[in-house]
């Protein structure tokens, strides 16, 4: 249980504090965190469980990164499915929690930082945009995990260019979709949003998984492996 249990965590610690900063923090750069905060909250907590529970899990906290671990060959799939369950009962227990401390004031307007597409969210881009951008972050991401954690790559640097790759993903995608790559980080907070939030959370289910398997299939091809020495 030590995996499943790290992976809880991970993912729990991801939703709270990476939506949280949306939520309690502020997107709004004036009187809160801003956008940039947000990416960077998210970055920073994956960034802390990389080095918190990796060792234990290696701290996939994503089951589009378990999924992509098993095209590659680096897992089974009887070992995902313990990680993928935990990761998103983490989520949702973090979405709990955030809510439970979020609707203490009365200044809440409901909404966990659930992802979105269309009309009324952020930037209102359409379900073609949404649907792209999450598969093509989700693979670059996952290229990154993998990458950084295989053979020859320097593996005490993993978690800071995983982190820094989510943070830079932000950067560029809040605005799009409010990030997702992660389709437990967005299961989590839809079932506390309702409405338009669970109505959409498909595509932050289905775009991660396919860009996940992807990147995963891409590396058991062999052809980003590192040249030996």
């Amino acid at each position: 249980m030590k995996k499943p249990l790290a992976e809880f965590i991970g993912t729990f610690t991801l939703v709270l504090f990476g939506c949280g900063a949306a939520v309690i923090a502020g997107a709004d750069g004036t009187t809160g965190i801003g956008l940039a905060g947000i990416s960077f909250a998210f970055g920073l907590a994956l960034i802390g469980m990389a080095y918190g529970i990796g060792p234990v899990s290696g701290c996939h906290i994503n089951p589009a990164v378990s999924l992509g671990a098993v095209a590659a060959g680096r897992m089974t799939m009887a070992e995902a499915i313990p990680y993928m369950i935990a990761q998103v009962a983490g989520a949702i227990a973090g979405a709990l929690v955030l809510w439970i401390i979020a609707s203490g004031t009365a200044s809440y307007e409901g909404g966990l930082g659930a992802n979105g597409w269309g009309e009324g969210y952020l930037g209102e881009y359409n379900i073609l945009s949404a649907f792209v951008f999450e598969v093509v972050a989700t693979f670059l991401f996952v290229v990154v995990i993998l990458g950084s954690t295989g053979k020859g790559a320097p593996a005490a640097m993993a978690g800071l260019a995983i982190g820094l790759a989510l943070v830079v993903i932000h950067l560029v995608g809040i605005k799009i979709t409010g990030v997702s790559v992660n389709p437990a980080r967005s299961i989590g907070p839809a079932l506390f949003a309702g409405g338009g939030a669970l109505g959409q959370v498909w595509l932050f289910i289905v775009a991660p998984v396919i860009g996940g398997v992807a990147a995963g299939i891409l590396f058991k091809t062999g052809l980003l492996d590192a040249d030996e020495a």
